[in-house]
């Protein structure tokens, strides 16, 4: 079973963060909240492991 990997992971954070945070400019709150809906579904799709994405919400909520 995998296991959630809470460690730097990315090759270039900073660069993905910018990226991230671009897709976002322009849009409306709701637009931008619909986004990150949107993000969510589809890297959890990818993900695809229950227990993994699981541990990311309890991470999330924990740390909010």
């Amino acid at each position: 079973m995998a296991k959630l990997i809470t460690t730097p992971n990315l090759a270039h954070p900073d660069d993905f963060y910018a990226k991230l945070i671009a897709t976002h400019d322009g849009l409306t709150e709701d637009d931008s909240m619909a986004l990150n809906a949107r993000l969510i579904l589809t890297l959890a799709n990818h993900i695809g492991d229950q227990a993994v994405l699981e541990e990311a919400l309890s991470v999330a909520k924990a740390t909010a």
